[in-house]
């Protein structure tokens, strides 16, 4: 009975995003509603569940979230990213634009959110394709792929955050596995296979339109050059802003393996906590991004906090249908089900966060959802609970299909059609989505030696 509950829980939330055109917030809370009181909970214990877990969400995430896109605001309003990508353009060349288009959308989607990065890239990309005679499919494939890899596992976007408070790991362990195994990624699915639709595009002949771009390059230019206009951060000032706050985390998390307890070991443990190692940055990157703004500090900082909010609302409410599957014994249910297959724990992870974002189209909520699902299963497999996470998150990256909103932003921006779109970032994201999961798989292998995933 419980797992009929649970398909039909997520028919209801796919009919209200795809059919009613809800909004992921509210269909998230309606399905929560709707599934603990099909479970038969008490009305009282369905609304303290749904308010707990969505404030727990939101309290573990929150200011993390919302420091990082202000973090990323001050490298993208001063110019820094610009400066990171055409460095990395300039030092691997044209003949391997492909690799810095990718090594760029990597870096530049750990503070920035996808739809942002493809604004500030689809532009240079159209003018490099015209102008190299690579394939616009991909080059798109390289940025979409890199972009998604990160917003996927890298803190400090939100989907990682909430798998992380969900399955109760340790952040900092979490993102330097996560940070490497986005970058396997990345590999996989946007360079050797956006390489490969290259080759494709070029033996068939293909073309793109390019016709509308004098207009935008010509505005460009007179923009550049108007009087007052301030110059751009450096690339490596910009890249600064972003360690900061992550090297602060690594030291605080890796820090306990090899010192003692001490004044020096709590110094750097809150140091390093989410929380206040992103607090840092982001006065970091205030004060030496300041020269380089066309807004104030405060008007950067209250968009960024706007910015934030519907992320953190459908986060939240993911969070709370999570608990309400814990609370009703629906995750316990579905775990001991598939656990009678022997299927493995991380390939389980993978392909329940998989089915999700297939379904209805949002990383963040196959994300959340999975995690809460998952978390108990994954802390009683004898396998790392990190590494598990890091599984869920691949299942969150592939398979994007048009009921996906970033279908349609990479379709847009890059000016390709839908089948160019399913080519290099539907079947992208797969193969980057399973490339991670042997990845990780083969990591599970040592998960007994190398440090932080026992």
């Amino acid at each position: 009975m419980l797992m009929v509950i649970f398909l039909i829980s997520i028919a209801v939330l796919l009919f209200c995003i795809i059919k009613l055109k809800l909004n992921a917030f509210v269909a998230l809370l309606v399905t929560a509603y709707g599934t603990g009181i099909a479970c038969r909970m008490s009305l009282a214990d369905v609304t303290d569940t749904v308010t707990a877990k969505f404030g727990s969400t939101l309290g573990g995430i929150g200011i993390v979230t919302g420091l990082g896109v202000i973090l990323g605001m001050f490298m993208y309003e001063s110019g820094g990213i610009d400066n990171i990508a055409n460095g990395i353009l300039k030092k691997l060349g044209d003949d391997k634009s492909q690799i810095a288009v990718a090594i760029s959308g990597f870096i530049t989607g750990i503070p920035v959110f996808g739809d942002v990065v493809y604004i500030m890239f689809a532009p240079m990309l159209r003018v490099l394709s015209r102008r190299t005679g690579y394939s616009m499919t991909g080059y798109a494939c390289a940025i979409s792929i890199a972009t998604t890899c990160t917003f996927a596992l890298v803190l400090p976007t939100a989907p990682p955050l909430a798998v992380a408070e969900n399955m109760g790991i340790n952040v900092g362990i979490f993102f330097f596995y996560a940070l490497i195994s986005a970058f396997v990624g990345m590999f996989a699915g946007g360079i050797i296979y956006g390489g490969f639709l290259n080759k494709q595009d070029h033996k068939a002949g293909k073309t793109w339109d390019f016709s509308d771009m004098d207009a935008e390059i010509k505005e460009a230019a007179e923009e550049t050059g108007k009087a007052g206009v301030k110059p751009k951060m450096s690339a490596g000032m910009a890249l600064s802003i972003l360690l900061v706050p992550i090297i602060l985390i690594l030291i605080g998390s890796f820090g306990p393996m090899f010192m003692p307890e001490g004044t020096v070991l709590n110094v750097l443990k809150f140091l390093g906590s989410k929380n206040v190692a992103m607090t840092i940055g982001v006065l970091y990157g205030a004060l030496i991004s300041r020269p380089y703004l066309q807004r104030s500090v405060t008007e950067i900082m209250s968009d960024g906090a706007d910015k934030v909010g519907l992320i953190l609302l459908i986060t939240g409410a993911g969070g709370a249908y999570g608990g309400i599957l814990q609370a009703s014994g629906i995750a316990d249910f579905i775990t001991g089900f598939f656990g009678k297959f022997n299927i493995p724990i991380l390939v389980l992870c993978f392909v329940i966060s998989q089915v999700l974002r297939c379904a209805q189209g949002s990383t963040t909520v196959a994300l959340t959802t999975t995690s809460a699902i998952m978390a108990s299963a994954a802390a009683a497999s004898g396998v790392s609970p990190i590494l598990c996470a890091i599984a869920i998150c691949a299942g969150g990256i592939g398979l994007s299909l048009p009921n996906d909103s970033g279908f349609w932003a990479i379709s847009r921006f890059f000016h390709i059609d839908v089948t160019d779109t399913i080519r290099g970032w539907t079947i992208g994201g797969f193969i980057a989505g399973v490339t991670i999961l042997i990845f990780v798989s083969i990591l599970s292998l040592f998960q007994g030696v190398l440090p932080g995933l026992m």
